[in-house]
């Protein structure tokens, strides 16, 4: 099976314009997640998908290989699945957190792997079990539940499941959580009909993606992993990536 990674590099990011470009220990957001891309064992080519000529520019300068997309996409997804239409070889596609980069290439094939072991499986991705108390409640942390198959019955931003009759400070304890890692495995066919879908209603209620896929009766596969992903979202995060670097 043929599986194509592709990282979505966006310029314009409402809450960190030039993400990708921004510098952590000498190399940039972009091509950190590029090289951890590279080293993933199931992959057999990375592109970077953007909409901007100067990461298209810097991505040539480091030797990756980067396409033009266009600029009005909603999502990650949707620029993917344009990639997707050109590269009719394909047969499965992981949407790579451009945001990331100190992605762990173990990760990836996790998410990889699935797509080529089951035929069933539609989607793939990522959860980690919560073992924290501050993000067990947090709303920028979300929830995956998922049935003994491993396939996802649902996403929020809410604590799922609920335990009733305990005292919320009891939870973490009583109960088992997982967070969900945004990181997406296709079957390309698959890919190309979820990027036709218009927004759904749980999709508008939670904002999260994945819902309008579940609703349209997808199947999410849920891959179990036990390492943590370092999301750059702002220049705060940035710092702290820094930091944790040099550490």
């Amino acid at each position: 099976m043929k599986t194509v990674g592709i990282i979505p590099a966006r310029f314009a990011s409402t809450r960190f314009p030039g993400k990708p470009l921004a510098e952590i220990g000498g190399k940039t957001v972009i091509q950190r997640a590029y090289e951890q891309a590279c080293k993933a064992r199931r992959l057999d080519e990375v592109i970077v998908a953007t909409d901007d000529e100067r990461i298209f520019r810097h991505v040539e300068s480091f030797g990756g290989r980067v396409m033009m997309s266009r600029e009005e996409h909603r999502s990650g997804t949707d620029r993917c699945a344009e990639l997707a239409w050109q590269i009719d070889d394909a047969e499965a596609i992981v949407n790579i957190q451009g945001d990331e980069p100190f992605i762990a290439p173990e990760q990836i094939d996790l998410v990889a792997e699935p797509l080529a072991r089951r035929q069933s499986v539609q989607i793939s991705t990522l959860a980690k079990r919560i073992d924290r108390e501050e993000d067990l409640h947090n709303p920028n942390i979300v929830k995956a539940v998922f049935n003994r198959q491993q396939m996802a019955m649902y996403f929020s931003r809410s604590t799922i499941p609920y335990l009733r009759g305990l005292p919320k400070e009891q939870w973490l304890s009583a109960g088992v959580f997982y967070k969900h890692i945004g990181l997406y495995g296709f079957r390309r066919e698959t890919l190309l009909d979820v990027a036709r879908l218009e927004p759904s209603l749980y999709e508008q209620s939670e904002s999260l993606e994945q819902l309008r896929w579940l609703e349209a009766g997808y199947n999410i596969f849920v891959n179990i992993t036990e390492l943590e992903t370092i999301g750059i979202d702002t220049p705060e995060d940035l710092e702290r990536a820094r930091i944790w670097l040099e550490q």
